[in-house]
């Protein structure tokens, strides 16, 4: 089965320039939109780096969604068995799309069991596995990375912001930025119900939500940092906004209407951090990076 490298696999970000939601956020503004990226999410780059690079035939990850279908396509073009411990009320579209793409998809209560027990016992039942964090592994922020490096190529901004959950996409935005010699400054836009982040960023260490957060924005669903993203984090992000529920749907709605893109809740969260605090941005040239698509019908309809 032929290997390609990760760059040749990778589909490179969508930079989209409207002039509607410029004019409406009050911000000058670009949009790098992974959307449009294998598997609909930027996840696609770390988990295919992932999966390129461990020899086990065998990965072993927890997702709510994004993660896994990406780690289920990178493991069927590259001939590795993958399964994927998912929440039972993870979005339909994601569920679906680790099954199509040939992966297991075991389902779980996390109000009974948690993603990493039920990771522990699947790991337990096959030790020649590869057990992958959707976040926190060093591959993993090497393959986020070069979404950093193309931000960095593409050049004239003062400001990035990113969704921030485990801290995967943000620690490699980080890292490819830094590697590039880019010095624009980064904030991370996360859900206030799943604010640890931001509560580590002040703290300067890593604060723990008590349970996982049920955010609209699904992607975030974390109980703290990764120990790998921490470091890069707390070195190399100026500030995390914390944006309310109702700021992240009118971010689905705004990219709808003026950008014509549509969105999921998590993707939409930098577009509800500017809404959130609009202060920060002003006057500044600012990069938002649209992390994911992978919406339900039903609740992109009912946000609409």
């Amino acid at each position: 089965m032929s290997r390609l490298s990760l760059l040749e696999a990778i589909k490179p970000t969508t930079f989209l320039k409207v002039p509607r939601l410029c004019k409406k956020l009050g911000v000058e503004l670009t949009l790098a939109s992974e959307t449009f990226q294998q598997t609909g999410s930027f996840k696609f780059r770390a988990a295919y780096n992932l999966a390129l690079n461990v020899t086990n035939s065998h990965i072993i990850t927890a997702s709510s969604g994004n993660f896994g279908q990406a780690l289920a396509y990178a493991c069927k073009l590259l001939g590795k068995r993958c399964s994927v411990v998912m929440p039972a009320n993870s979005a339909r579209v994601k569920v679906e799309a680790v099954i199509e793409y040939g992966a297991k998809a075991d389902l779980i209560d996390v109000k009974k069991i948690s993603r990493a027990d039920r990771v522990r016992e699947l790991a337990e039942a096959d030790p020649s596995a590869y057990v992958a964090s959707a976040y926190d592994d060093p591959l993993v922020i090497e393959g986020n990375a070069t979404l950093g490096v193309e931000i960095a190529e593409r050049g004239g901004f003062d400001i990035v912001i990113a969704p921030i959950g485990g801290g995967g996409l943000s620690s490699g935005i980080i890292t490819g930025m830094k590697r590039s010699g880019f010095q624009a400054k980064m904030i991370g836009a996360e859900p206030l119900m799943a604010n640890d982040a931001a509560r580590s960023l002040r703290a300067g260490y890593i604060v723990k939500n008590e349970t996982e957060p049920q955010t609209i924005a699904d992607g975030a669903r974390t109980v703290s940092l990764g120990q790998h993203n921490w470091p890069i984090i707390g070195d190399g992000m100026l500030d995390i906004v914390e944006v309310p529920e109702e700021n992240i749907i009118e971010g689905v709605r705004l990219l709808f209407s003026l950008a014509n893109l549509k969105s999921e809740p998590t993707g939409a969260v930098s577009v509800g951090a500017i809404l959130t605090q609009s202060e920060l941005f002003n006057n500044r040239s600012v990069c938002a990076v649209v992390s994911g698509g992978n919406v339900d019908a039903d609740v992109y309809k009912s946000i609409l």
